[in-house]
């Protein structure tokens, strides 16, 4: 068992990343800091994994000790072997309700493939996720014949209203019972994945892949999405820039928000 070595699992979105979707020199001084003291750092995000990669590669989180969780838990990705060693994945099957329910209450719907996005229709919420998220994207006739394998998410977005998609949360909740479970990563998206996923089972399952104690566990973050990492590491520590229903799981609020490089904080206190 690896007792002196400690593990940071951070978001990204609220988190690592400011409002523009940078990483402030100070935080990724801390971040090379940590990883040059042998510890590891990994990128814990709902983005899907050619997302993760590319982000990770983009703030220099690809040495040996660097990871990526995406989907929200459902894939970990270990950028020394440059492979993944944890995925799961749901029955493309279900695609359908969920695609279909999304088109009756007016919102837009996509899923993915290894290299993209895939939506059966082309719309502003569409491109505008593809910009922010800087993932190409497919117009498909019916994305169920469109992929490969079995997916690892879906996602509904509404940039306008975060009411109708908790309104649309709710109506759906009895066409997936049992099939899938969704949940915010964002007020903007509504996430699907498997069953009994989270960042939180994630955190466990590579802590025993490294043989890293749990007590040696820093999770930071600030979405419904983060709430099992937050529960499930020794530390979680919410940032600052949380709402008040995020901040009751953790047990550490940053001072600084993710705009004034809240994770460096939570590096030099628990980490270095």
């Amino acid at each position: 068992m690896n007792a002196t070595k400690k593990i940071l699992f951070t978001d990204l979105d609220g988190t690592l990343l400011d409002s523009q979707k940078n990483i402030s020199a100070k935080n990724q001084k801390a971040v090379q800091a940590a990883l040059d003291a042998g510890h590891k750092i990994v990128v814990a995000t709902g983005r899907p994994l050619v997302s993760a990669i590319a982000q990770s590669k983009a703030l220099g989180l690809t040495y040996d000790g660097c990871y990526a969780i995406a989907y929200n838990g459902a894939c970990i990705y270990d950028f020394q072997e440059q492979k993944i060693i944890y995925s799961k994945s749901f029955p493309r099957k279900f695609l359908r309700t969920v695609f279909d329910q999304a088109y009756k209450a007016h919102l837009h719907v996509q899923t993915y493939s290894d290299e993209s996005i895939l939506s059966e229709y082309e719309t502003e919420s569409l491109k505008r996720y593809a910009s922010i998220t800087k993932v190409p994207y497919q117009i498909v006739k019916d994305v169920t014949q469109a992929l490969d394998s079995d997916p690892h998410k879906i996602i509904v977005i509404d940039y306008e209203n975060h009411q109708t998609l908790e309104e649309f949360q709710v109506q759906i909740a009895p066409y997936i019972e049992g099939k899938l479970q969704s949940f915010f990563s964002d007020d903007c998206y509504l996430e699907f994945t498997a069953l009994n996923l989270s960042k939180g089972i994630a955190i466990r399952h590579l802590c025993d892949y490294l043989q890293i104690p749990i007590e040696n566990t820093v999770a930071v973050g600030d979405a419904q999405n983060d709430i099992p990492m937050l529960e499930a590491a020794a530390v979680g520590a919410v940032m600052a820039n949380a709402g008040d229903d995020i901040k009751k799981h953790g047990n550490y609020i940053t001072k600084a928000d993710n705009d004034h490089s809240g994770v460096a904080e939570v590096i030099e206190k628990f980490i270095l």
